[in-house]
């Protein structure tokens, strides 16, 4: 059972204790349609994993196309009209359509976000431009193709707004992004919450009231709301609500029409770890904007709850190195050009053999990639099956969100294939790339 977010404590979720180690794979990690055939295999989406890898070659990122789906209706279900989805989770043209035909709107954080989500057919009107430092050039294409809202992180963005609204006299729909002050307990690299962030304007300084009397007051914007976003792999439900506490009164005072929480959602990746579900986490948000006398709209930027565990990766064992008394090494044909994560955060993952999923993990070792750096790690203390051998397939489920997203060509590595599984088919929606890919842009 996934306990009631309001009763969840203020310490992160840890990894499940050493005497639960050796046991399968916990199932709540795999994607929705995740299913055990007669042979003790592994599919997804209908489609055996053995013979998805043998089709598409490995790495291969393998998304659950039906669980992708299902956690956008339950978002859209929870938030109504205007809940986006944070892009820099997971973006490519189908996962852009994916998600406007499943009724959300977009979060891009960038001008390159902005151009893969119009590209796939998204309405300007149907997203959402973040970003620190916008260009101008990003700023002047958000306001000539009609995005639906900017959120302005600070007073040169206001500044850049005031001197194209001169030259072209477009007005565009603003949020103010404000900085709450609220720690969330997260890793450090991913809090934007609190008062030393590069993130929006500062409660505490008094520049979110600056910035709001101005914004109110300029012809170049039209200020519609607020916008606060505390940080990434947030499993407290008691920091969105002191967020909200300390935000409402711009929201409420002003009767702005808008306020957006933005994402930030954890999500289980190791045994041991429960988070809210997005209904749930949904209705501490609602009831806290009720309590606090917020009548605006109420939206939310989910991303890694959407992306995280519709996907996982699967690789192909390459070498085993045992060392004894320290450690075993499993080296695979991926690493941290496809998941970065644990390298940046120290991020803890799961390992299993899609060709025995129910079977017990009794052997501890060290998953690495094939990078030349010792830090290239994928999971650092691995369970898997006794029998582990060189070419087996191995897999690291929960990696949807921030593994394709925030990979690399690091050692002029290719980045793998996507496909979308669903209903027993498989579709290809990202090309693996090839060696001739890695010259496309050499002068």
């Amino acid at each position: 059972m996934i306990p009631d977010p309001s009763a969840l404590s203020s310490e992160i979720p840890g990894r499940a204790d050493a005497a639960d180690a050796d046991r399968p794979v916990p199932r709540h990690l795999l994607p929705d349609s995740a299913a055990v055939l007669p042979d003790g295999s592994l599919a997804v989406g209908g489609c055996p994993v053995s013979e998805l890898a043998a089709e598409f070659a490995t790495p291969l990122f393998v998304y659950d196309e039906e669980h992708l789906r299902a956690r956008c209706r339950e978002a859209v279900a929870t938030f109504g009209g205007g809940v986006a989805y944070a892009a820099k989770a997971f973006l490519c043209l189908a996962m852009a359509r994916l998600v406007h035909e499943e009724g959300m709107d977009l979060d891009v954080a960038t001008g390159g976000e902005m151009h893969v989500a119009l590209a796939a057919g998204v309405p300007p009107e149907r997203l959402v431009l973040h970003g620190n430092n916008k260009s101008d050039a990003e700023l002047v294409r958000a306001r000539e193709v009609g995005v639906g809202r900017i959120v302005v992180d600070s007073f040169d963005e206001l500044d850049r707004l005031d001197r194209l609204h001169t030259a072209d006299g477009r007005v565009p729909a603003v949020l103010m992004r404000a900085t709450p002050g609220v720690e969330a307990h997260t890793h450090e690299f991913v809090r934007t919450g609190q008062i030393d962030s590069k993130f929006g304007f500062g409660v505490a300084s008094g520049d979110l009231d600056k910035a709001v009397e101005r914004a109110a007051s300029s012809p170049a914007v039209d200020l519609v709301g607020v916008h606060a976003h505390i940080g990434s792999q947030v499993f407290v439900a008691e920091f969105f609500r002191q967020a909200i506490e300390v935000i409402a009164p711009w929201v409420r005072d002003l009767d702005l029409p808008e306020l957006s929480i933005g994402g930030g959602l954890g999500v289980p990746y190791v045994a041991g770890e429960e988070a809210p579900t997005i209904a749930q986490w949904g209705r501490v948000i609602l009831d806290a904007c009720r309590a606090a006398g917020i009548r605006s709209r109420v939206t939310a930027e989910p991303g890694r709850s959407i992306a995280a565990q519709a996907a996982m990766t699967l690789y192909t064992v390459g070498t085993i190195k045992e060392i004894p008394g320290v450690r075993t090494y499993v080296s695979v044909d991926g690493g941290m050009s496809d998941n970065p994560r644990p390298v940046l955060y120290g991020s803890g993952y799961e390992a299993f053999l899609p060709r025995a999923v129910d079977a017990p993990r009794p052997r501890r070792v060290t998953v690495v990639g094939k990078h030349c750096e010792s830090g290239d790690l994928l999971v650092r203390d691995a369970q898997v099956t006794a029998d582990l051998r060189v070419g087996d397939l191995l897999a690291t489920p929960v990696t949807g969100a921030y593994g394709q997203s925030m990979g690399s060509n690091y050692n002029k590595v290719s980045r793998p294939a996507v496909v979308f599984v669903r209903n027993g088919d498989a579709r290809l929606v990202v090309r693996r790339e090839t060696d001739d890919d890695l010259l496309r842009y050499d002068v």
